[in-house]
């Protein structure tokens, strides 16, 4: 009998308001006596948070008693109907964590590797469970359950609910991807469209009748085109309770691939929409169909001000664990928190599907039954058990209730309280009236049976989330259901709380979705250039925007604002759970990618146009409606390609202008390249200084033996404002001018021999190693097999790297399953191409492997820079080029390892979302694919001893620590079966592709970290720096047209900031949300808004990065004087969805600092905080 049936995938311290005040003079940063205040008041924090104080222990006790004597009088008052509830409830839950807070729990402790008390570094949490503990206890034996296949046979008394009556809420909902199958508008136009209208139609005929929708981008969509009477009758539905927009983002986002600075666009995006459109924002999180679930996104939820989440697909040994021990309710907190400010309350299913059969009770084949959309045949498959569902009627009806009600009940017994939610949809359900009448008609009879039967015990209707959400708290505040000794939270008493993130995620056996963390890499790579080319073009439009004000040059990003939008919702889009994951069919990933590449398009030509501005004199245009005298350095010249460098052809006598704009908020000091036609070049600083500048072949992967492509690289050292703009130029026959030098070669080739280019000096490359070094470190090559061996370090250590290229077989493996046969085989052989490139500023080595297939699928670069003091200098730079072509890489995954000496035990550490490190440990008892986690940007490696290898990545990809020392990282995979998840094809539609890490190693100085704590590994100072310059990369243009180098044009920059921030605080975003109302607010209205992160660090490496970097701890920011000739005349402070300024209902409890009034910025390591700005240029 199946069981795997029916649906889909194979289941068948924010800041109040703050006011400008008189300015002593235009600094960044707060003064001394600011900083000493803020100092003052730490102290007396710290005093009466830790009760060190014999004197204010007594008091506090005293207090304690008092309080608690008018608790047991009184109680405490609460209304979970009336809208002051919840600020009520969070200042009783911020409270409560005061008073709560166990001895040795407070801000500022030291994490495992960190220094006590270094405020860099984050606390560790304490809590009831962390899913680390899972894995360690749970055996993963896969025990067959019997009905419940995955579980056990569930028993209750039939007493359980004789004092607590069970209350069952069941929830319509329709899952609406947005692609998948069929493309976001092929959806739309076959089903997405009348599902709304059947919505609307059919919760107008009752009031009992209840649905939740999540997806905006479905939602935007029909608004635009339906009637206005079906668009009034929506918001009546929405406003009387009956519909309820659960999480309200564009769509139902990825957790594993997608980036923090996406998840929290594309729920912004939503949540906007559905603010200006109807008038609601979103309180409660559904996420039934993501492929395990990051603590991330609990954390950016919290911030939002969600108050609830629901989940579903998690391992199914985890959910048995958690609902033997009635688990499977929690309170989610991040693992750095010491204060459960990040607290949110989380439902999780406890089924294997979110579909009808697995929804109602464990017993699939009875649930089945209760899903009346398939009695009448609505184009769906009838149920796999063979028992179909029958129409209610008077005649069956109690024999039918109790039937659905034993499994309410049986569900009910795996949670702790009385309130259960039963979950009534599938994907794309609810396509007719018809459809909805047949579950509305016979669930409402079954409803009506059990609630006139007293002697039940129960009460079923339908409900929304909310109303469940509601009714679990009501009665988990009117019965304590905290277990003995368990911590538990201030936020809802009654439940445990856990830390930890739910990968890798496995459905049934040993079917692991690890697969998904690398398909279709292309595209997750277009994805992370989308994403900083939006965050840079937001940057530069809010800062037209607030020196042009109203002058005529803001016309330029007023009339950019509809591509704008468009390039946050295609953004927004790929987030979806089918799209940054590689997930769909074929034609839609070239949809997605078709999306893409045109906001990329329209995002560089205001950027062009930006720049323009941003340079002018008075940043005003003569002309606004000209093109751009610039265009971007790269281009695509389609959606499904790989970005080529223009090349300069730049004539005698002439010079081209570069324009580099730097996207981060430190000044950037670092080589830059551009592609040039001709070697014969010289660089001028913007006042037409000479600089040093080196000319290198351009190389490319060529199985031909042609790896020279004729152009030539030109590289030179660039300085960069924060988030500002320098003017170089390169020029030829400029007097005066010191021509780029020519890197030396050194060549080898197993076949015929490379031919030397012109304009260089060759050589033969000899013997089997070769080292390339610069003053910082030593690399030690594999000349036979073309392969990074060892580094060596200035200090004298070394740390072996041991670089291997390696094939995975696979069978069964699919666009989200991988299904390894036996470990990976290194496909190196002795032999191919090597190319040494050996000049003053950049070193390179250069190698087209051999190995056992005609066509080799990949070749690569090892580059080192010469700068020194420069976060260059201690990264090297590794570009795999990969070409997964053709029916000989049929079945194959293809992979970087990295066997180094770093004696790790098997653990490591990768990121969640490119904003926290989990720590990651292969277990025996799990299969090499479940050993696989997501690795959005970073893994690295440690030993006892404090040594780190660290790998960087621009794009998400999958990783694996399978023996000690060893880091692999996976490139492509190319796969011809489906893998019986829905999606009915393989994974055959590769690109050539471009893979850049930054490896960098280091040793902590002050401490040994413990790899065996639960408690992740933070990056350092370093690492962070380094992760930003490959993430957010310096955006180069050029001039369209060449000027006479007699013609000294002034010098050109623009540099908006006071000073660079410091290191350890990142501007996420500043942008205008809504530029097409600009215009339309008044003055004082808080047109732009600053997203700020302060990263945690671990404070036992290097305190200053390498390079004396200040931290927010040396140097408190004010938001007053962060810009130069900007003023900001008020701030406010607003949740990371710009819809809450309560900071309470946030979370936050650092509002409560009266240095709030002076605007300065209180931001706690791993923080991320939001503040609306009014912003004028400055007078």
């Amino acid at each position: 009998m199946p069981f795997f049936a029916g649906g889909r995938r194979g289941a068948g311290g924010l800041l109040p308001s703050t006011s400008r005040g008189l300015k002593p003079g235009r600094k960044l940063f707060s003064s001394s006596s600011a900083a000493t205040s803020s100092r003052r008041r730490g102290r007396l924090r710290d005093l009466l948070l830790s009760a060190n104080s014999t004197f204010f222990a007594l008091g506090l006790s005293i207090s304690l008693l008092l309080f608690l004597a008018v608790f047991l009088r009184f109680g405490v008052p609460h209304s979970s109907s009336h809208p002051a509830s919840i600020v009520s409830r969070s200042r009783h839950a911020i409270l409560s964590r005061v008073l709560r807070r166990p001895p040795g729990r407070r801000p500022g402790g030291a994490s495992d590797g960190g220094v006590p008390g270094e405020a860099g570094t984050p606390a560790a949490a304490v809590v009831d469970i962390t899913t680390r503990d899972l894995y360690d206890r749970i055996e993963f034996r896969d025990v067959d359950g019997g009905a419940w296949k995955q579980g056990w046979e569930v028993k209750y008394g039939g007493h359980e609910w004789d004092e607590e009556k069970l209350k069952v809420f069941v929830v319509p909902h329709s899952h609406n991807d947005p692609g998948w199958k069929l493309t976001v508008e092929e959806y739309y136009e076959r089903q997405s469209r009348h599902i709304l209208d059947t919505i609307v139609d059919s919760l107008s005929k009752d009031t009992r009748r209840r649905f939740i929708w999540e997806e905006m981008s479905y939602l935007e969509r029909w608004w635009r085109e339906a009637h206005s009477s079906k668009k009034e009758n929506f918001i009546k539905l929405v406003k009387n309770g009956q519909l309820e927009i659960v999480g309200g983002g564009w769509v139902m986002n990825d957790e594993a691939n997608s980036h923090y600075f996406a998840i929290i666009e594309q729920v912004m995006e939503g949540n906007m929409w559905l603010n200006d459109t109807i008038g609601v924002v979103p309180k409660n999180s559904w996420a039934i169909d993501p492929f395990g679930y990051s603590a991330t996104m609990a954390y950016l939820l919290r911030r939002m001000g969600f108050q609830n989440m629901l989940i579903q697909r998690t391992h199914y040994e985890v959910k048995k664990e958690l609902a033997l021990h009635k688990n499977l309710e929690y309170i989610w907190r991040q693992s750095w928190d010491v204060d459960e400010t990040t607290d949110i309350f989380v439902h999780m299913m406890p089924f294997y599907s979110y579909d009808i059969p697995h929804t109602c009770g464990p017993e699939p084949a009875i649930c089945c039954q209760f899903d009346f959309a398939r009695t009448y045949r609505f184009g769906y498959e009838a149920c796999p058990w063979r028992q179909d569902p029958v129409e209610t009627t008077t005649a069956n009806v109690q024999e039918r209730a109790f039937k659905l009600l034993d499994q309410y009940r049986k569900k009910s017994i795996l949670y702790r309280t009385k309130t259960l939610i039963v979950p009534l949809g599938d994907d794309f359900r609810y396509v007719s009236l018809d459809e909805a009448e047949a579950q509305f008609r016979n669930y409402q009879m079954l409803f009506d049976y059990i609630n006139s039967s007293p002697s039940l015990n129960a009460e079923v209707k339908f409900g929304t989330l909310d109303e469940y959400f509601q009714t679990l708290r009501g009665e988990a505040e009117r019965i304590n259901y905290s277990r003995p000794g368990e911590l538990g939270s201030g936020e809802l008493e009654g439940f445990p709380s856990l830390s930890g993130d739910f990968f890798t995620y496995a459905d049934r056996q040993n079917d692991y979705w690890s697969g998904y963390y690398v398909s279709r890499p292309f595209f997750k790579a277009v994805d992370r250039i989308l994403e900083q080319t939006l965050r840079a073009s937001e940057i530069m439009l809010a800062l037209v925007m607030g020196y042009c004000d109203k002058s005529p040059c803001s016309k330029i990003p007023i009339g950019f604002s509809h591509k704008l939008t468009a390039a946050r919702r295609n953004l927004a889009l790929f987030q979806h759970h089918d799209g940054v994951t590689g997930t769909a069919k074929n034609h839609v990933v070239d949809d997605y990618g078709t999306r893409m590449h045109t906001s990329l398009q329209d995002l560089q030509i205001f950027m062009s146009k930006a720049i323009e501005v941003l340079l002018g004199p008075q940043h005003e245009k003569s002309d606004l409606a000209l093109p751009s005298q610039f265009e971007p350095e790269q281009v695509r010249s389609r959606y499904d390609v790989q970005p080529m460098h223009k090349g300069l052809d730049v004539p005698q006598g002439h010079a081209y202008s570069v324009v580099l704009f730097n996207p981060l908020e430190h000044l950037r000091d670092e080589i830059v390249m551009i592609i040039v036609d001709k070697p014969d070049v010289c660089v001028l600083q913007s006042n037409w200084s000479s600089i040093e500048s080196q000319i290198s072949p351009e190389l490319t992967h060529d199985d031909k033996g042609k790896v020279f492509t004729g152009r030539h690289r030109l590289y030179w050292r660039a300085s960069v404002p924060a988030l500002g703009l320098q003017t170089y130029y390169v020029a030829n026959g400029y007097m005066g001018c010191e021509k780029a030098k020519p890197a030396e070669l050194k060549l080898i080739s197993d076949d015929k021999p490379l031919p030397c280019p012109t304009f260089y000096a060759c050589s033969e490359l000899k013997g089997n190693k070769v080292e390339l070094k610069t003053h910082h470190h030593t690399l030690t090559f594999d000349v036979k097999h073309g392969l990074l061996e060892k580094l060596s370090h200035k200090d004298g250590t070394q740390t072996i790297v041991g670089e291997e290229i390696g094939v995975y077989a696979s069978s069964g493996s699919g666009a989200y399953l991988f299904k390894p046969v036996g470990e990976a085989r290194p496909v190196v052989e002795e032999g191919g191409s090597v190319v040494l490139s050996e000049g003053s500023l950049v070193k390179e080595f250069f190698s087209h492997p051999k190995t056992s297939w005609e066509k080799t699928p990949v070749s690569h670069s090892t580059r080192i820079y010469s700068t020194k003091d420069t976060v260059q200098e201690f990264y090297i730079e590794k570009e795999y080029h990969v070409e997964l072509l053709g029916h000989e890489f049929n079945d194959k995954e293809l992979i970087a390892r990295f066997k180094t000496s770093i004696d790790n035990k098997r653990v490591f550490y990768s990121d969640l979302n490119g904003f926290q490190m989990s720590r990651r440990e292969t277990y025996d008892k799990i299969p090499l694919q479940g050993n696989y986690y997501p690795m959005p940007s970073l893994a690295f490696l440690q030993d006892i001893d404090g040594h780190r290898f660290s790998v960087h990545s621009r794009q998400s990809l999958g990783a694996a620590s399978l023996k000690n020392g060893w880091l692999e990282i996976m490139l492509d995979r190319r796969l011809v079966q489906d893998d019986g998840r829905g999606l009915g094809q393989g994974v055959m539609d590769n690109r050539p592709m471009n893979v850049i890490f930054y490896i960098h190693t280091e040793s902590n100085i002050s401490s040994v970290a413990s790899i065996s704590s639960s408690s992740p590994l933070q990056p350092s100072l370093l690492s962070h720096r380094i992760g930003a310059h490959l993430n957010y990369p310096i955006h180069t243009f050029i001039s369209k047209e060449t000027q006479e180098v007699s013609l000294h044009l002034p010098p050109r920059s623009f540099s908006p900031l006071s000073s660079s921030l410091p290191c350890d605080l990142h501007i996420v975003n500043f942008k205008v949300p809504q530029p097409l109302k600009y215009s339309q607010l008044q003055p004082g209205d808080l047109r732009f808004v600053i997203f700020l992160q302060r990263r945690g660090w671990d404070s036992s490496f290097c305190r200053k990065g390498g390079l004396q970097c200040s931290t927010v701890d040396d140097e408190p920011v004010n938001l007053f004087y962060i810009f130069k000739d900007l003023e900001v005349l008020n701030a406010k402070a607003t949740s990371l969805n710009l819809m809450h300024d309560d900071s309470e209902m946030l979370g936050y409890i650092e509002q409560l600092d009266d240095a709030a009034q002076e605007g300065h910025v209180l931001i706690p390591p791993m923080e991320i905080q939001a503040y609306k700005l009014d912003i004028r240029p400055q007078k």
